[in-house]
């Protein structure tokens, strides 16, 4: 990881991150615990370890990457996703939004507010994505 990324990722622990990625971790826990949500935990912890340091990575869909469908990017997945943003995305997506908005108030913050946004889209359809290195 290039020493940018380095230091932007310790701000963004201190700027919000931290708390977000503990949020992503709660829901895949919960997920996890009603061993039908298995396939949700898992892609709440991939994204949980993204959002704790998401400076040097992206989440691009797994079928533009691997150049064909599978179950996460078909219509199962779009089935997972609907449930996924009634059960936990929602609110996920939420509080990505909120710390946007307050760290959108300094010059400073913006560039971290953004990333929450992006954050926030994948919190409401994260079934069928994968991090990648930027």
């Amino acid at each position: 990881m290039p020493p940018v990324s380095i230091i932007l990722n310790l701000l963004w622990i201190l700027f919000g991150g931290l708390w977000m990625a503990a949020g992503w971790v709660i829901a895949a826990i919960i997920m996890a615990i009603t061993i039908i949500g298995l396939p949700w935990a898992r892609a709440a912890f991939n994204i949980a370890a993204y959002t704790l340091l998401p400076f040097g990575q992206k989440a691009v869909r797994r079928d533009s990457l691997t150049g064909r469908s599978d179950v996460g990017t078909g219509p199962l997945g779009m089935i997972g996703n609907l449930i996924w943003l009634l059960l936990a995305g929602w609110w996920l997506a939420l509080g990505h939004v909120i710390t946007a908005l307050a760290l959108a108030v300094t010059i400073i913050g913006i560039p971290f507010a953004w990333a929450h946004i992006k954050l926030a889209g994948i919190a409401l359809w994260p079934i069928g994505k994968v991090i990648v290195p930027a």
